[in-house]
């Protein structure tokens, strides 16, 4: 008889007691203990089930006896997938994919299942047959490959893998899978834990890549234990504003690739259309000299973009003034603004400062602080900036323009999309080459001033 035991976990980090207590002593947090039902097998039934394993063990070898065979990946016929995931799908991998409920996560999968040329089932178990055809028919009328089921329930799952024996397995989402080996509710962190590592064997064993949606915390992170992290091959994160059109896939973990490539997408009727240029999407087509505006080279992991950063400056109306920001680390703000003051001489402590990213991305490389400067002065002085200049050099507290990382990719990325100059550090180590565009080199804040405003 297998016995059912009461046991107690976490449900932020998934730590595991004997007892209930208030305070989790693995992540700290109060009150987030909870009572969980696991079903536990026979003692007997676990030593005729480990003499069976035994006799299919594999044996260890030395590194090298061990055979080196390339892995073949699967092309998904997205770019920016294929990028983010280092150049597609690892067979027999587990793929986790998280971010904020209505961002496009179903979209996503359910677009690369029907354009995918391999045979995939798409598992649902938050929408019917019906839903997933109607959202599938506007995405792409014509697929080919795609097997929708809606089932919750491992065991029926892979009794249907068995039937169809698909190439590539999504599951929509983990959080609503359930297992008869566990005796608890759906999304609990009991069942999360059996549910991944079921599909962890059958990925491994049969050679089948697993894709997984992911619900997300309050906080932002991946819900469930922090363990599903650890136990998946790659955890993808699908990030942006769901007031913008624009959507970011980034790779928090890839044990296949790196983790510094991003994929941008645009939100669409018909699904999410790859954005091959972002740079020109985040750059306004505005034909008019309007000050306060500043393009900035930065990068966002292994990819080089233009971005525009506008300021507006004006007198405070109320007695404190107020520091505003989209898209920027407003303590940054302040030291930019403390650093003008002090270094350069100009009087911002009575005046109100706005600073917005266009595009509704948030950017924390150093190197767009020139183009914020320029911006905040261009807004102070109304007085425009000419519209093929843009900046990419770190500020320093005392005034310094501070080299940045890769200058020579922001340097292409600007030349590419038609600057006539860039300003940058005098410090940094330019290669030689035949760069069309003028490079303006700078030491301190008081060159960029008279080199802007004269």
């Amino acid at each position: 008889m297998a016995k059912v035991k009461t046991t107690y976990f976490c449900q932020k980090c998934g730590a595991q007691y004997s007892k209930w207590q208030g305070k989790c002593n693995s992540c700290g947090d109060w009150n987030t203990i909870v009572e969980e039902l696991v079903q536990k097998a026979d003692p007997k039934d676990w030593k005729t089930s480990a003499k069976k394993e035994a006799k299919k063990a594999a044996r260890p070898l030395l590194i090298a006896e061990i055979e080196n065979t390339p892995q073949n990946r699967m092309n998904t016929g997205n770019n920016e997938l294929d990028r983010v995931l280092g150049g597609g799908i690892v067979p027999g991998s587990l793929t986790l994919l998280g971010g904020e409920p209505g961002i496009g996560k179903s979209t996503l999968l359910l677009q690369i299942s029907l354009g995918l040329k391999y045979r995939v089932l798409y598992v649902s178990g938050e929408e019917s047959q019906q839903q997933i055809k109607m959202r599938a028919e506007r995405i792409n009328p014509n697929p080919a490959n795609c097997f929708i089921l809606t089932e919750t329930k491992t065991q029926n799952i892979f009794r249907q893998v068995e039937e169809i024996t698909p190439e590539v397995v999504i599951i929509d989402s983990i959080q609503t899978l359930h297992s008869d080996y566990i005796e608890s509710s759906p999304g609990s962190i009991s069942q999360i834990r059996e549910c991944t590592a079921e599909l962890i064997k059958f990925a491994k064993e049969s050679n089948t890549p697993v894709i997984l949606i992911g619900h997300i915390t309050k906080e932002g992170s991946i819900a469930g234990p922090k363990v599903l992290e650890h136990m998946v091959d790659t955890v993808l994160q699908f990030e942006g504003d769901r007031n913008h059109v624009y959507r970011i896939l980034r790779a928090h973990k890839n044990r296949f690739g790196s983790t510094h490539e991003l994929g941008i997408y645009e939100m669409q009727g018909s699904g999410l259309r790859e954005v091959t240029n972002p740079s020109e999407i985040l750059i306004s087509k505005n034909d008019e000299d309007l000050s306060g505006t500043a393009i900035a080279s930065t990068l966002e992991g292994m990819r080089p973009l233009m971005i525009e950063i506008q300021a507006l400056v004006s007198t405070a109306v109320y007695g404190t003034p107020q520091r505003s920001t989209t898209g920027y680390n407003a303590k940054r703000l302040n030291m930019l603004l403390a650093v003008l003051e002090k270094r350069a001489g100009f009087r911002l402590g009575a005046k109100d400062v706005f600073l917005n990213v266009t595009g509704g991305i948030s950017v924390d490389d150093p190197a767009i602080d020139l183009a914020v400067i320029a911006a905040i002065l261009s807004s102070n002085e109304d007085i425009a900036l000419q519209k093929d200049t843009c900046f990419a050099a770190e500020v320093g507290l005392a005034g310094e323009i501070r080299p940045v990382t890769r200058i020579e990719q922001r340097i292409l990325e600007a030349e590419k999309l038609g600057f006539a100059s860039i300003m940058v550090s005098k410090q940094s180590k330019i290669p030689k080459g035949n760069f069309q565009i003028r490079i303006v080199k700078v030491a301190k804040i008081e060159d960029v001033v008279s080199h802007l405003f004269g």
